[in-house]
């Protein structure tokens, strides 16, 4: 059963940081791609980032992020990262951690986990 779990969110001030991790089971982590998308209130799901399977040399950001993010991985542990930095308001969303996706626009997937909540606000 695939699993993924998001933890590291939280309240920052803009201009803060913050580094979310994803924690994966039940499949074989190293082989997939993973990225990572978000949903702020009232709005679409938004993809965020990317990072390709294997040594996670290929990364792709959203335009809103790039930049600013950074996404990695440590096959080791089977986690998925995001490193925050500058953060703004318009970055409030809840962030989830997603395998096998399908479409960025509109995103379409297969398996996210259930989210950890960024806010980001003075």
């Amino acid at each position: 059963e695939v699993q993924l779990m998001e933890s590291g969110g939280g309240l920052v001030q803009p201009g803060g940081s913050l580094r979310l991790s994803c924690a994966a089971s039940g499949f074989p982590f190293h082989s997939y791609s993973m990225y990572w998308i978000r949903q702020a209130p009232g709005k679409e799901l938004e993809w965020v980032s990317t990072i390709n399977s294997g040594s996670g040399e290929s990364k792709y950001y959203g335009a809103s992020v790039a930049g600013r993010f950074t996404i990695s991985r440590d096959n080791t542990k089977n986690t998925v990262y995001l490193q925050m930095n500058r953060l703004k308001p318009e970055d409030t969303a809840v962030y989830y951690c997603v395998r096998d996706l399908e479409s960025a626009v509109p995103v379409k997937f297969r398996y996210r986990g259930p989210g950890t909540q960024v806010t980001v606000s003075s």
